[in-house]
């Protein structure tokens, strides 16, 4: 298994937290959260299979994810930590709590994207495939604007654009991700969904602008009868990108489980 490219922040001996980001994006996207509302907690925040600067060579599936945050976190965390997890990464999260709850304490699940459909998500990687790169910045950051970044700032977006928009060869740009990673990784959210362990203190995040939701009345339903009173669910009316479009409000539901 190749190790996983990670970011570090906050301080050596803080509170630790592994942030899991969603499909196509990168670590580095955690550092607003971290730096500017998180400073007391050491951030780990990976860039997964296919993402960022981590190895883009297959498998990219859950399985695989899981098992390259294990690698990263008997080798570089002092105990369990706290898992905040956004979309794709929130179950990857999930998968993680289930398959070593020795390494987890705690969930936070951003919008986490769990069951979705399938005809739905075929679509997506349709597109992905015939639509890998873009004209210039101006046409990828119309794209996120128009989007599931409609209401994060605007200079998160460009820190967006300087770390994760690169050259790509024909002239044109795309972000630093695998197109055959994330064109197979899509399905990886049509699974049936999973719950964590009983015991796990979760937090489930629904972002309450993505129609249709991502977070189904099923998961939720499943999570409480798993998890009971260690459940807490907080409904943020924002689009998809919580950590950046809320990050306050996301700062506070985190230190409560830390």
């Amino acid at each position: 298994m190749p190790e996983l490219n990670f970011h570090t922040y906050g301080p050596a001996d803080g509170p630790e937290i592994l942030a899991v980001h969603g499909m196509t994006g990168h670590g580095a996207r955690w550092a607003h959260l971290a730096e500017d509302h998180l400073p007391e907690a050491r951030v780990l925040a990976p860039d997964l299979i296919g993402h960022g600067r981590s190895p883009w060579v297959p498998p990219w599936g859950i399985a695989a994810q899981v098992d390259g945050l294990r690698s990263l976190l008997e080798k570089n965390a002092r105990g369990p930590v706290l898992v905040v997890g956004h979309s794709y990464g929130g179950a990857i999260a999930v998968h993680l709590a289930l398959q070593h709850p020795e390494l987890v304490r705690g969930l936070v699940l951003l919008d986490p994207a769990i069951e979705l459909d399938a005809a739905d998500l075929l679509e997506v990687a349709r597109l992905t495939a015939k639509f890998p790169d873009y004209t210039d910045a101006a046409e990828a950051k119309s794209e996120k604007l128009n989007g599931a970044w409609a209401d994060v700032p605007t200079d998160l977006l460009e820190r967006e654009v300087d770390e994760h928009l690169i050259d790509a060869e024909n002239g044109r740009v795309a972000w630093r991700i695998s197109t055959p990673a994330v064109v197979a990784s899509w399905g990886e959210m049509a699974h049936p969904l999973v719950v964590p362990p009983a015991g796990t203190p979760t937090v489930l995040v629904q972002a309450m602008r993505v129609q249709p939701p991502y977070v189904s009345e099923e998961f939720k339903t499943a999570l409480q009868d798993r998890l009971g009173d260690d459940l807490k669910v907080v409904e943020i009316d924002c689009d998809h990108m919580v950590a950046q479009a809320k990050p306050a409000e996301v700062a506070e539901l985190v230190r409560e489980l830390l």
